[in-house]
Parts: structure tokens; sequence; C-alpha cells
């Protein structure tokens, strides 16, 4: 599907920048080696040209600009991937969107905000706060994190167990068309049976089909109590067997994460946060429950205890105060940042249904026995997403590319056995693409591949993602 791209001239810099401004537009080799890689680590490619535009009638210029000359176009938001979403991996221009960084409006009435894709997740989430509201999407990089950026990729967070990833929470996207073109995907309502669902299709798109410019996110009342415990097993196994039990017992966590004790007691030396996990216990499960009557919620955790006891879990904890409570929290979103400061590493984002947790957690310590790496595991329990660490170490570069491609792919093929996935809410992007035949037969892939030729022919928009 690679179109023939024009390769850039200075003609085309001169003109794309005279859209910006030439304070918004960057050709050096600093800020290309900034945007021509993002978080996922090992890849760049060299763009020709940065633009960072602060409005939607720029990108409209700039892309209809790209796509009659046919240029390929890559839209970055903080540069958070961990699927290589974000670099260019035809060059072309990058289009940064840093300065679309405004709340428009908090609507309590009608509990929705209007926001641009460059707020950072961290930031609408405080001002919904302060307001009684809440947005629940909460990324483990949620205080870097754009919200265009958790939309292209269907964001998930701790607290999607209970209140469900970002795409429960989009109301209406405005739009620009690889054409140029400007238009609203769908309504401000939180009822719309007019058509396609347009928005839907947007997110999860990773910018291949168009980018967006605004934003209407739907807001809920924010819960006034949350308790948190901390629960240890023996192995890792039992630890994600009382997973589903809890469930099944009526109750739905906020929150209900894994982390295996090598990838907690790395975090904890690399943030020199103090949170000593036993010397017996190889995994541990945070659990949160919230909500507005704390009565029903102590409840709750008793029922909580009595399930994980009947599933071997040796000691229960509960956070004392919201100090405690924020450093379990901050604990956790580090643990991928730590994996990364071991050595270099690929992050799988594997899901399956929550119940069978336990065996692709036994079926992934045996690939790494066969392929000799250490694999460090974390996630979403409570959802079935747990993010798989393989860290390459000592590996040699031959030992390493049959890790990435052969290891990675039975890791895979055990994911679509157990009914589940290859990504949760990383995305697909660049590394991931290669895999996508596990989980889709042909004439699936081409439906999809028809859909984003419908909306981009030329297929200048993020090419070489996905597919």
């Amino acid at each position: 599907m690679q179109a023939n791209y024009k390769v850039v001239s200075s003609e085309d810099i001169n003109y794309l920048s005279a859209i910006v401004g030439s304070d918004y537009s960057l050709t050096d080799t600093e800020n290309k080696l900034k945007y021509g890689s993002d978080y996922t680590g090992d890849f760049y490619f060299e763009p020709a040209l940065i633009l960072i535009p602060s409005n939607t009638e720029e990108i409209s210029k700039i892309v209809s600009y790209c796509y009659r000359e046919s240029i390929p176009v890559t839209v970055r938001g903080a540069g958070t991937s961990l699927s290589a979403a974000t670099v260019p991996v035809y060059g072309g221009i990058i289009i940064a969107m840093e300065r679309f960084n405004k709340i428009i409006l908090l609507d309590q009435r009608n509990l929705q905000a209007i926001v641009e894709p460059g707020v950072i997740n961290d930031v609408l989430q405080a001002a919904a706060i302060a307001e009684g509201l809440y947005y629940p999407p909460d990324p483990a990089s949620k205080g870097s994190c754009f919200l265009g950026g958790n939309i292209a990729h269907s964001s998930g967070g701790p607290k999607a167990v209970k209140y469900g990833t970002t795409k429960e929470y989009i109301l209406n996207l405005e739009v620009v068309l690889p054409n140029g073109v400007i238009f609203q995907t769908g309504a401000n309502t939180l009822k719309n049976s007019t058509g396609y669902n347009l928005t839907q299709l947007m997110i999860g798109s990773e910018g291949t089909l168009g980018i967006i410019t605004k934003i209407t996110v739907k807001l809920i009342p924010y819960p006034a109590h949350r308790l948190l415990l901390l629960a240890y097993f023996e192995n890792i196994e039992q630890a994600c067997t009382g997973v589903a039990s809890i469930f099944h017992h009526g109750i739905t966590p906020s929150a209900l994460e894994f982390v295996e004790r090598a990838a907690w007691e790395y975090t904890i030396s690399y943030t020199g946060l103090h949170r000593e996990i036993p010397e017996w216990a190889q995994a541990l499960l945070i659990i949160e429950v919230d909500g507005n009557y704390l009565e029903g919620l102590q409840q709750d955790c008793e029922k909580i205890y009595e399930v994980l006891e009947s599933h071997h879990c040796r000691e229960v904890l509960y956070a004392e105060s919201d100090f405690e409570k924020e450093q379990i929290w901050a604990i956790r979103r580090k643990v991928g940042e730590a994996m990364k400061s071991i050595s270099a590493f690929r992050e799988e984002d594997a899901t399956v249904p929550r119940a069978e947790l336990p065996q692709l957690l036994k079926r992934v310590k045996e690939i790494g026995e066969q392929y000799k790496f250490r694999s460090f595991c974390y996630g979403h329990a409570g959802d079935g997403n747990v993010h798989i660490n393989i860290l390459r170490e000592n590996l040699n570069d031959r030992e390493w590319e049959a890790v990435i491609h052969q290891g990675a792919r039975e890791i895979f093929e055990v994911c679509k056995e157990l009914n589940g996935t290859i990504s949760g809410e990383h995305g697909i992007g660049y590394i991931q693409k290669e895999y996508m035949d596990i989980i889709f037969p042909q004439e699936h892939l081409l439906l999809l591949k028809n859909i984003k030729l419908a909306f981009d022919p030329k297929y200048i928009m993020n090419p070489g993602k996905i597919f």
C-alpha cells in the first residue's frame, strides 16, 4: 500500500513554513532527532520538516498541500507511544500538536468538556476534579501524554476496569481529512444513531485516517471516596486466579492491577519510593474501590479479602492515608519507565479474557525459557490486559532478533488461542503490524485497508503503520 511519495524540496519547505511562521517551522538536526523517534525507543526516521500549527485552518492548508504534492504526513502528540506510532517511516513532514493545548469549555450543566488534542490527560483530569467532575481514562503516562494520542490509541489505564477506555468518553471530534476537508464526526449528544459511527472509527486509528483538532468528551461526577488494598501472593498464577473471582462476587473495583515481584523491586530501586514487598511474595495485586458511600465500599473490601484468602492470598494491607495511596500509585505508574532503565526492551500489550490470565503468564514464562529472555509482567489484570516487558540484556543481535520476531509471535499466538488479542491499549503502530495476520484473516485485513483508502487514497497520512 506504499505510495510514490515526493521528496520534500526547498520550495515545499518554504511554502509550508509560511503557513505556521518561521518560529514554528523546524529543520535543524536536534529537532529532527527529537521528533523522528518516540518513547518506543529503538526507531528513528528523519523528517524533512517539523511544523507546529496553532489552529485547524493551518492544519487544513498544510495537509491540502501535502495531499496535492503526495508528501507523507505524520501527526505527533507528546511522543509517548509504545508502538512507534508517531515515527515518520517515509520521512516527509511531522505535524506536532503541542500548541493545541486549550480546554475550550468545561460544561457542568451537560457534564461535558470541549478540548484541543494537545491538552495533557492529567491537566483535563485536574480541571474536571476542581469542578467536582471526573474524566476517568488514566494511562500510566497521564502526566505527559496528550488527549489526541489517547484517542489515536483508544488508551486505557488502571481505571478502565470499571469506567472503560477512552472510547467510552468521546462524543464528537473535529477532524481534518487527508485532503484538507474539515468535518465533525458526530454530535455533542449522549445518543446519536445518525449514520455510520465515524467518531468510533477515528478512535484507535493511530492518525492514519485524519488529524483530530477538537474533542468533545463526556464527564461524570467525581466519586467521594476511594479505598486501596495491597494483596500479596506466593506466585503469579495464584494472584491472577483470584482476579476473576472478585467479579463473580458482584464487585467491580475501580482498579485492579497486577505486578510481579521483580518489576516492583526494580521500580522501588529506580524511583527511591519505599514500599517493600514481603520476602515470600512473588506477585501483588493493587485493588481500589471507589464510590459515594463509604460503608458500602468497606463491605466490598471485606468481601474482596474473603475472596482472595480463598485463592491463597497470604496477606492483604489497607492503605491508611491519601499519601500512602498516592505513593502506591506512583510506584505502579513508574514500572514501565523502570523497566526501560534496565536494558533495551520490548513491551508487548497482550490482552485476554481475565480468567485466562494465569494461563497466559505461565506460557509467557515458558516462551522466555525457550528463547532465553527475562520478562517482567505487570498491568491491568482486572480487564485482562498485561504488559509483558521483554528485556534484551546480554542477548546478541541474532538472539534478540529471534526474540522480538519469533518469540513475540509465539506470545501473540497464545493470546489468539486464549481468545485474546495483540494490543489492548498501545495500538499497532510500526512495531506490531507484522503480527496482524495472527488475529485477522486476509479478508478482514483487506476490509481495513479499504477503509484506509476510502479516507486517504494517496496514503499520505501516517504511512507505515497498522498495515
